[in-house]
């Protein structure tokens, strides 16, 4: 699907507010594409349609988590988790777009995973730090995402953390299985303290 018909189809789904964040992660994720020598054309694609689903009713994602391959525990969490691995779902079904990769990326971007691809990386980045997040972390996040995208990935994913512990909120188990990921990838693999 070209750039340009994917942003047609995914605007009457947001809101003015979302629609204009949604095109502030298609342009950082091109950035870091770039810098980190991963597919400009997935990762544009991948942000994109991120938050395709973010407004679907709480009703439709969950029959759609129910009837498919979605894990069931998603249920047990907050809906804001939801969005992500529906919409990674419903753009092959609606919109024919089966590249793994970019559902992958999709899947992930809220919550990140062990293992994350450079394009995984890229759009949990680019949602995380696009230029019109402002709240406390984000600048020295954007500023490791300009030399070291693991660091900087695994720096948002003790933010995001921090931020859940402190609200007292449940935490999907994939954060943490991608904190702990990242913390070994920043330590050459060997587990110890990633500071």
């Amino acid at each position: 699907m070209k750039i340009d018909d994917a942003i047609k189809v995914v605007e009457p789904f947001l809101t003015k507010k979302r629609f204009e964040h949604t095109i502030r992660v298609k342009d950082t994720a091109v950035l870091l594409a770039e810098r980190y020598n991963v597919s400009q054309s997935k990762a544009e694609l991948s942000a994109i349609f991120h938050d395709y689903c973010k407004y679907r009713s709480l009703e439709e994602m969950k029959r759609i988590i129910k009837e498919s391959s979605l894990p069931k525990d998603l249920l047990q969490y907050h809906h804001e988790l939801w969005h992500g691995p529906v919409a990674s779902i419903l753009i092959e079904r609606e919109y024919g777009i089966r590249n793994r990769d970019i559902q992958q990326a999709i899947y992930y971007h809220t919550t990140g995973r062990a293992n994350m691809s450079n394009l995984d990386m890229v759009l949990f980045l680019a949602d995380y730090m696009e230029p019109g997040r402002d709240f406390p972390g984000v600048t020295q996040v954007r500023e490791m995402a300009e030399k070291d995208l693991v660091r900087a990935c695994w720096m948002a994913s003790k933010n995001t953390i921090t931020f859940l512990m402190h609200k007292n909120s449940r935490i999907y188990p994939d954060t943490f299985y991608a904190y702990n990921d990242l913390t070994l990838r920043i330590n050459g693999g060997n587990g110890i303290n990633g500071d």
